[in-house]
């Protein structure tokens, strides 16, 4: 009654004023809700929901050069509907590999802040080693929805070590990171990846720039040998991201189904 008393006792041009800051307040209290509700931080606990696969992030090898990869995210856009980016790396993808880890780590926060479910990572070659170090360090162990790696020198590759014998001073520091038994690489294999992560390790035999080949062995990934699933496949370590049957692993991979072995060629 006061309050019906009260607004009844000011003039009409005052209710009119009080009226419109009323409709301004909840206005703005309504976008604050809508701003809140299109983002999201990405998850630093728990794993995204496999039933909800959102976009695809590619990670260049040493050098960063994309071409291979594009030709791999549009077969991913095309197949799966899914957006498919690759990843453009610090400097000129020679630095360090926890620069480069950083830098997919930003792409993941900024895909969580768009709205994604969930996120894919695919590396090739020395971007596996980048997204073991982001899903180790930065965060991916509950941001990733499941991880692809394709001839990733987890344990390093001989062609490093020849070339920083051979010409010193020559070898960058990714280089120097990426020679067996280096600091970072002997740290890295004390940390096993999650249990709960999927993860798909594909190599090719005939592999002359990762050294030995099964260096991209994972402890705790579903490791495949593309020559034991494909017999007389002939993809080379640059043809990995862009061979028939290395491209349908990827695929079947980045599906919501359990991530197992295949037990014959896909293509």
């Amino acid at each position: 009654m006061r309050i019906t008393a009260w607004w009844h006792g000011i003039s009409p041009r005052r209710r009119l004023m009080l009226g419109g800051v009323a409709v301004a307040v909840v206005a703005g209290v309504g976008a604050t809700v809508l701003a809140s509700s299109a983002t999201s931080p990405a998850p630093q606990a728990g794993t995204p929901d496999q039933n909800r696969p959102g976009p695809v992030l590619l990670v260049p090898g040493y050098g960063g050069g994309q071409g291979a990869l594009n030709e791999l995210a549009a077969r991913i856009r095309q197949s799966t509907g899914r957006p498919a980016d690759v990843l453009t790396l610090a400097g000129d993808g020679t630095g360090d590999l926890l620069e480069q880890a950083a830098v997919l780590e930003n792409a993941v926060e900024q895909a969580y802040a768009d709205g994604a479910p969930s996120v894919d990572v695919v590396g090739y070659s020395a971007g596996g080693v980048v997204a073991r170090l982001w899903v180790s360090r930065q965060g991916g162990a509950h941001q990733a929805r499941r991880v692809v790696t394709l001839g990733a020198p987890m344990h390093g590759t001989g062609l490093a070590a020849a070339g920083g014998a051979l010409v010193p001073g020559a070898c960058p520091t990714a280089c120097v990171q990426l020679t067996p038994g280096s600091a970072l690489l002997q740290e890295l294999a004390k940390e096993p990846i999650p249990p709960s992560l999927p993860w798909l390790s594909v190599w090719t035999e005939l592999d002359e720039t990762v050294t030995p080949p099964d260096s991209a062995r994972l402890d705790g990934a579903v490791n495949v040998a593309l020559q034991q699933v494909c017999p007389g496949n002939q993809a080379a370590h640059g043809d990995l991201p862009t061979d028939p049957a290395v491209t349908e692993l990827v695929l079947q991979a980045l599906g919501t189904t359990p991530l197992e072995a295949p037990t014959d060629c896909l293509s």
